[in-house]
């Protein structure tokens, strides 16, 4: 990561990042003490102790309300992480992304520097901004690990995100659908539709039907119409390296694809497939019996 780009993540992860500021900064261990019943002492813990002591803010005492000399009361800083937590619990976030963030993000080329400094700075523009972002580019590049780290980002600053893999979000639909009541597929879609931030993985992946469009048409325009920040990523191109090969307009249309360039930022990542390298480097480990 060259210097600017370091100077950036720094920032945005202080701003970001709650974990990363409590490892950082110094914490004092002072235990604080509450009578309970006359006749033994309980240890209230510092919330930042490893230790095994009860857990209890030793700001708010478990109140979940911080109060401000000269001002009157506010809602405890440890109220907020409850609700960054919860937020990010209701945003369908697949356990496999659980660890993905800007900090551990590793790029290796000058597109996926340009792509990260973009991410970074789309998060910290929203919500002054609603463009949105469509990242681009072949398997392994790290499209959904950036993706995922702008839901996070903005999960922890307290805006309601959402994450669905774009066949996984087709088939609950269909699988909702009710013929009788032709309503069922709308508690599928509403969260989908108000949700502050979508990410949108893997656009374009499923086959291309009239429905298929029809559906992410309604998904689109209303997120667009609406002024809501949506992320999208795909493996397939704007423009086709041989006869064979499809493009993003080819699987989305092009009434769709011109409203996703008036919508969002497209960039383009390129590189190797990180996934093929790791598993070449796990297997070199193996054979030299490391």
């Amino acid at each position: 990561m060259d210097v600017n780009c370091s100077e950036k993540f720094n920032f945005f992860a202080i701003k970001f990042s709650g974990v990363i500021i409590a490892s950082t900064m110094p914490r004092e261990k002072t235990k604080l003490h509450a009578v309970t019943n006359g006749k033994t002492d309980q240890t209230i813990k510092d919330p930042h102790s490893t230790n095994s002591e009860p857990n209890v803010c030793r700001v708010c005492f478990g109140t979940g309300m911080e109060i401000v000399e000269g001002k009157g009361a506010k809602p405890c800083s440890c109220r907020t992480r409850v609700s960054q937590s919860g937020l990010l619990d209701r945003a369908r976030l697949p356990r496999r992304y659980e660890k993905c963030h800007w900090n551990n993000y590793s790029p290796s080329n000058s597109t996926q520097r340009a792509a990260l400094e973009f991410s970074m700075q789309l998060a910290m523009n929203f919500p002054n901004s609603d463009e949105g972002l469509l990242l681009t580019g072949p398997v392994g590049v790290g499209k959904t690990h950036l993706a995922v780290s702008i839901l996070k980002g903005l999960a922890e600053r307290g805006f309601s995100c959402l994450f669905y893999e774009f066949g996984s979000l087709l088939k609950e639909i269909q699988d909702s659908y009710n013929p009788n009541t032709k309503t069922s597929e709308l508690s599928i879609l509403r969260p989908v539709l108000i949700a502050d931030v979508l990410v949108l993985d893997e656009l374009g992946a499923s086959k291309p039907t009239d429905w298929v469009r029809d559906t992410m048409a309604h998904v689109i325009n209303t997120r667009y119409n609406d002024r809501r920040l949506t992320v999208f990523t795909t493996n397939y191109p704007d423009e086709r390296s041989n006869d064979r090969e499809e493009t993003l307009e080819d699987r989305i249309g092009t009434r769709l694809r011109s409203r996703l360039y008036e919508m969002c930022r497209t960039v383009r990542v390129t590189g190797d497939d990180f996934r093929r390298i790791t598993s070449r480097n796990n297997a070199a480990k193996l054979a030299s019996g490391r």
